[in-house]
């Protein structure tokens, strides 16, 4: 019977200490706290490349590329080319 006390009140013991850590010191729940950080504000996304794709009746592809970084334009024109094997845009 004395065993059976000592397991009840060590068992009650490991209970109470794991619900004391469990609980924060301030018992409640925290805010979440959003800061808008300016650097990654003024940061913008670039408008895509449009592509317009085209096959003639022969089979060949032409396209029209337009957007407002010129390095991007090149870039998707020289992919185009390679994809679909053509040497001269149109």
């Amino acid at each position: 019977m004395a065993k059976k006390n000592i397991l009840a009140v060590l068992l009650l013991i490991v209970l109470l200490s794991v619900i004391s850590a469990c609980s924060g010191p301030e018992g409640g729940r925290q805010e979440a706290v959003f800061k808008q950080v300016a650097e990654i504000a003024e940061i913008r996304p670039g408008s895509p490349v449009k592509i317009k794709l085209k096959r003639n009746g022969d089979g060949d592809y032409s396209w029209e590329l337009s957007g407002d970084d010129a390095e991007k334009v090149l870039l998707a024109d020289k992919k185009l080319k390679e994809s679909l094997g053509k040497a001269n845009s149109k």
